[in-house]
């Protein structure tokens, strides 16, 4: 009897780590069709519009990479909850555009996982809640303990910083972090 149970209660608990998986990929994928339709009112109005009733956060800004096909709505703050369904935009940085650093953290397996692809030249467009659209151009990418960013916020220049956890292929969350730097290049 035990060697048909084994197998069954294996197999279930393999069922439903696969199914938790699969729904956080899931939620990351409806939550950016909710985000982008309530980024897309936020710009037509002028207000904050939240994606769904009961978050504490905001669509913020849209990330676009156009060489990757990428697109990510960023989220007001870099909370917990708020990595959960997007990029957020760390508290106390620059808004992009102006001047000092604009720093976006997201996960490296959902929303920042195009970071991997990057490579140095490549353009990066950020389209602001107020409409306006900056395009940066990727200048340098570092390794460096989350608790050693050295990212100096009041910078002279207007620069941007996508940040993620490192390694990219990593099971576990580590001391690590991915840091992509860019430079303000224009208006689009």
């Amino acid at each position: 009897m035990a060697r048909f149970i084994v197998p069954i209660a294996v197999a279930l608990v393999g069922a439903a780590l696969f199914g938790h998986g699969a729904f956080i990929h899931a939620k990351a994928i409806v939550a950016q069709v909710l985000l982008d339709r309530a980024f897309s009112r936020t710009i037509a109005t002028g207000q904050p519009v939240k994606p769904w009733s009961w978050a504490d956060t905001v669509p913020v800004a849209r990330i676009e990479m156009k060489r990757l096909g990428v697109s990510t709505i960023a989220l007001a703050g870099s909370s917990g909850q708020a990595l959960a369904f997007g990029a957020g935009h760390v508290e106390g940085t620059a808004e992009p555009g102006e001047t000092g650093i604009a720093v976006y953290s997201a996960h490296r397996d959902t929303h920042f996982r195009f970071l991997r692809d990057v490579k140095v030249g490549d353009e990066i467009d950020i389209v602001r809640r107020d409409g306006r659209s900056f395009r940066y151009r990727a200048d340098a990418a570092r390794v460096v303990r989350f608790d050693e960013f050295g990212i100096d916020p009041q910078a002279d220049e207007a620069e941007l910083v996508l940040s993620t956890c490192w390694p990219f292929d990593a099971l576990t969350q580590g001391p690590e972090r991915y840091l992509l730097h860019a430079t303000l290049i224009g208006d689009r």
